[in-house]
């Protein structure tokens, strides 16, 4: 693989050095502002021409960059790049995956559609893939699928003494319990109701004989951390000791970072994919398998 040129969208850059060094790649300099109406302005300040072209920015609130990275993905093919890719740790849209009421429009296919014609390849990792049995049922570049599983067991094995995961739902059993299993450890899931995106019931199932275990909730995607937040009450009334809670991607939504810290739990980690204070397992050797996998 020749190594390609990597230029960061606002707010990446730091995300996007540490996978160049990774790569032993270069960082190429773009400007991307605002001009004062509020119209994004893109310009290439090292050359595209002749080159494999990889643009970084992760999609957390996904309105305020799409279009700055539409064009840079534009503009790079009209200076003359070889390819142009894609490396987004969090891919955003991936929640509306059907018409739930009628007249909705299913955007996460729309969304795909819109990068799959900008783009020549994709990297992600660990997609909210709900009702999708795979990305290419949306997407249809090629995309490489990353998954952050192995870091989270590596770093509760390490990290936490006698753990006992507990995941957000039935339907999250088969990846919780291969984090649990890898991590060596026991694993529970809640029941859950959801009835808004910020109405959700939580039942725990018995825990009472995992008392001298430490709790450690986990999840993909943590926004408004209204399902831990509520967790972390059950597990207390059960006399459980403060949970650590990990989530691959750090959403947080709002005040939800400050809430969940609040509710007397013992730590908040998160993965690299989006830039956070809670940020303690790093994905960026990741994400340098997956360029590498994906440009031969």
């Amino acid at each position: 693989m020749n190594a390609p040129l990597l230029f960061p969208l606002p707010g990446n850059e730091a995300s996007c050095g540490r996978l160049a060094a990774g790569l032993g790649a270069e960082v190429g300099d773009i400007e991307v502002r605002r001009f004062p109406d509020g119209e994004s302005y893109v310009r290439y300040l090292s050359a595209p021409e002749q080159r494999d072209i990889v643009l970084f920015c992760t999609l957390d609130r996904p309105d305020d960059k799409l279009l700055q990275l539409m064009f840079a993905a534009e503009t790079a093919r009209e200076l003359g790049a070889a390819s142009v890719g894609l490396v987004s740790p969090y891919l955003a849209y991936m929640r509306q995956d059907r018409r739930f009421n009628d007249g909705e429009a299913v955007t996460s296919a729309q969304f795909a559609k819109l990068l799959s014609g900008a783009f020549g390849w994709l990297v992600t990792i660990d997609p909210h893939l709900h009702r999708y049995a795979a990305l290419e049922e949306i997407y249809s570049v090629p995309s490489a699928v990353l998954h952050a599983a192995p870091l989270i067991s590596q770093w509760i094995a390490a990290e936490v003494s006698r753990p006992l995961l507990i995941g957000p739902d039935g339907e999250s059993e088969q990846w919780v319990s291969s984090v649990a299993r890898a991590a060596n450890a026991p694993f529970v899931v809640l029941g859950k109701t959801r009835r808004g995106d910020r109405d959700v019931e939580v039942s725990v199932p018995e825990v009472e004989r995992w008392r001298d275990h430490t709790p450690v909730l986990v999840d993909d995607i943590v926004s408004t951390a209204h399902t831990m937040i509520e967790t972390v009450h059950h597990l207390r009334v059960a006399g459980m000791k403060p949970p650590v809670c990990i989530a691959i991607h750090a959403v947080f939504a709002d005040d939800a970072y400050r809430e969940l810290c609040a509710t007397g739990i013992d730590r908040v980690v998160t993965a690299n994919t989006i830039a956070h204070p809670s940020n303690g397992i790093d994905v960026t050797s990741l994400l340098a398998d997956g360029i590498r996998r994906i440009m031969g």
